[in-house]
């Protein structure tokens, strides 16, 4: 069973910066697709970026796009989410999620193991 454990977020005025992290166990081998995804008040569950665990082949929403970078680190099983040029509209909570194919998705619904989630809030 894949636990995560998301930490890092926190409140950063409007252009600051944040790094999210995710530690990753129980995963069995590296042919795994990790994601970011984030959730507003009352809005449903947005993609953010994903990575191949493997390869590191990414994929990012537009809405983040030249702003945040997903990245891992397979020596500290580690997810990674550098966020910049923070905007209110980036205000969620943000959780890390994995599913065991190597293809990265936008839809929510094909991650089946999901952290608790940490909440970012960007205001002035």
């Amino acid at each position: 069973q894949v636990q995560l454990i998301e930490s890092g977020g926190g409140l950063v005025q409007p252009g600051g910066s944040l790094i999210l992290s995710c530690v990753v166990s129980g995963r069995t081998s590296n042919e795994y697709t990790m994601g970011w995804l984030r959730q507003a008040p009352g809005k449903g569950r947005e993609f953010v970026a994903a990575i191949t665990w493997a390869g590191g082949n990414t994929d990012y929403a537009d809405s983040v796009k030249g702003r945040f970078t997903i990245s891992r680190d397979n020596a500290m099983d580690t997810l990674y989410l550098q966020m910049n040029s923070l905007k209110p509209e980036d205000t969620a909570v943000y959780s890390c999620a994995a599913r065991p194919w190597i293809e990265t998705s936008a839809r929510p619904n094909d991650y089946p193991y999901w952290g608790q989630g940490t909440q970012v809030t960007v205001t002035s």
